[in-house]
């Protein structure tokens, strides 16, 4: 099974080219035989060709260079249908939604749309017109949802990441169900821009994947705010890197811990805490009572009305073309009023300010991702009741403006993926991350619904420190010459070379002492080499002090597609400049022979 990282070598090293790739990804396709995975499959020629255009250009550091992605079909992909798994509802798209619009620039290949519950309603699977897609992992049990397809075809194999939609829980239930990693980002991080709403002010277009490398590899392409989507915002999202030593983690009290009777989810739980508590975690315990007061809020509360505005021409004028339990959790949105509106809002300010003295104490929550596993005949038997228990962990999630990451955790004896998920507030996406990420590596469970092992982790920088800044540093600064000294001198430490993005071209400053200007441009880009050094704040006030014009602080993209502040030079004050970007960095010019 071939994840994002181990595509990625074989692209750049040569030992497998993306057609290759495309080709092996039909083959899985034709093996597994799920005709409810895709609601639609792009042809697999039409792929070919852009795997091969592809290869023609050749890898100019492309951070997803090849990488099959499927989307979740409440994700616009430019020419294939938009169904939102109700065919009365059903489009096609003439631009394709922002994220995807990213990953297609880093790389990516589109190979289809996924399944899902109708209008992302659901936490299930179980609720489209299309069939239910197959729990990869464990074929009696439901696949999760709403992002069921994303999530199977993952967890098969298909592709190493996809696209999910999580508004109430639904990048995260199929996780666990399916035994994947499943990123809910912070609300507005991504752009929604080209998504189909569910709930508009809790959308969120989220990550599936079988490594938490992966899935960051894929949230630092798709982060950003977008001119075009109101509701997307400027957060940060620096590195992953190693997790703290010792992390505060808010768990659950004895008392108010749900499973439903399901004894292995129990132990699971306690098994994670025991394995966080070895890590050196410091385990504190919370009072849930508000997160599950706010998790009811979601459809119980005037928030289905958003729900209700999205299918009310399918609702008013055609009800039988909707699914009859998306009809019956949908309808009651159309008659909240005004006034419930606000006095929820009311309600959720409240519980917001309940909560806030639980964060300032901890890092992070660590939840059950769900309270049990069900099975498809037991969500056909009782569809709405045993939905909602799925939400009990997730469904405050998005009110509570969090973000979160879901890892596999253990599997029972019975056969059943358990998982626990990571929540802290909007921001701390790579903290959550690499919280993820260390826990994992505590246990040697498959990828996905293989019997693979998981790769070796990859090594990663330590945690940013608070009151220093990283600060990507191009010339005389560097290791070992003329000006590296005063950096130490102002507290600077060494964290790692880097490589900028082909997006760049370097000058060379007029003056008596060589240094080099970094500027991005639109065409003939190329990558720079430098340096990572991290500074305290104090220091990036002394160093700008000695920094002239046209040169000062900016935002440098990296090859991984990651943003770091660094030094650029102003576009004006190097025209006319001699241009060295052909040595790749400024350490290679100095050390070319002298030309006559």
């Amino acid at each position: 099974m071939q994840t994002v990282a181990s595509l990625l070598q074989a692209h750049r090293s040569g030992s497998q080219s993306p057609a290759d790739t495309v080709r092996a990804v039909y083959a899985r396709i034709a093996v597994h035989d799920d005709p409810a995975m895709f609601i639609t499959l792009r042809a697999e020629a039409d792929v070919l060709a852009e795997a091969q255009a592809l290869a023609a250009v050749g890898d100019t550091g492309l951070p997803l260079y090849g990488i099959p992605v499927a989307v979740k079909d409440n994700i616009d992909v430019a020419g294939v249908p938009t169904t939102c798994a109700c065919p009365a509802f059903a489009y096609v798209p003439e631009r394709d939604a922002t994220a995807v619009a990213r990953l297609k620039a880093a790389g990516a290949l589109i190979i289809g749309k996924t399944n899902l519950d109708q209008f992302a309603t659901g936490l299930v699977g179980v609720r489209s017109p299309y069939g239910i897609p197959r729990n990869a992992f464990n074929p009696t049990l439901v696949p999760g949802g709403s992002s069921s397809g994303s999530a199977t075809a993952v967890a098969a194999g298909i592709v190493p990441v996809s696209l999910g939609t999580d508004t109430a829980g639904s990048g995260r239930v199929p996780a666990m169900l399916n035994n994947i990693v499943g990123l809910k980002p912070s609300l507005g991080l991504v752009p929604n821009t080209g998504l189909v709403p569910a709930c508009r002010t809790l959308d969120c277009i989220s990550v599936f994947a079988l490594t938490v490398d992966d899935a960051m590899a894929v949230l630092k392409v798709i982060a950003g705010p977008d001119a075009e989507d109101p509701f997307s915002r400027a957060l940060p999202l620096g590195p992953l890197t190693q997790a703290p030593a010792a992390p505060v983690l808010g768990v659950l009290k004895p008392a108010q811990r749900e499973f439903f009777g399901d004894t292995d989810a129990a132990a699971a739980y306690r098994e994670a805490l025991a394995r966080f508590s070895t890590l050196g975690a410091v385990l504190k315990e919370i009072d849930f009572a508000p997160f599950a007061e706010t998790a009811r809020l979601l459809y119980e509360g005037p928030w289905v009305a958003e729900r209700w505005i999205v299918a009310e021409k399918l609702l008013t004028t055609d009800p039988e073309a909707m699914h009859p339990v998306t009809r019956a959790i949908t309808e009651p949105g159309g008659k909240a009023s005004a006034a419930d509106a606000f006095r929820a809002m009311y309600k959720l300010r409240a519980l917001r300010a309940r909560v806030e003295p639980v964060f300032a104490e901890i890092d992070a929550l660590l939840l059950p991702t769900a309270p049990t596993a069900y099975t498809v005949d037991e969500v056909l038997a009782d569809p709405i009741r045993l939905n909602s228990r799925n939400g009990t962990y997730t469904n405050f999630v998005n009110l509570m403006d969090l973000c979160g990451i879901a890892v596999p955790a253990t599997i029972a004896p019975t056969g059943m993926p358990y998982g626990i998920t990571l929540l802290a507030p909007a921001g701390r996406d790579a903290q959550m991350a690499a919280l993820g990420r260390a826990f994992i590596a505590t246990a040697s469970l498959p990828l996905g619904a293989s019997h693979a092992p998981p790769p070796p982790p990859a090594p990663l920088p330590a945690p940013v420190e608070s009151g220093r800044l990283d600060i990507c540093v191009f010339g005389a600064h560097l290791s070992g010459m003329a000006l590296n000294g005063d950096l130490k001198a102002m507290g600077g430490r060494f964290i790692r070379a880097a490589a900028t993005a082909p997006v760049y071209r370097m000058k060379l400053l007029p003056g008596g002492t060589p240094r080099p200007g970094v500027v991005r441009v639109q065409e003939n880009g190329a990558a720079l080499e430098g340096e990572i050094w991290s500074l305290p704040f104090d220091g990036v006030g002394q160093l700008m002090a000695t920094i002239p014009a046209p040169l000062g602080l900016g935002q440098v993209e990296l090859a991984d597609g990651t943003r770091v502040t660094g030094f650029l030079a102003e576009a004006a004050g190097v025209d006319g400049s001699e241009d060295i970007t052909a040595h790749g960095g400024f350490r290679a010019y100095v050390n070319a022979p002298a030309t006559v």
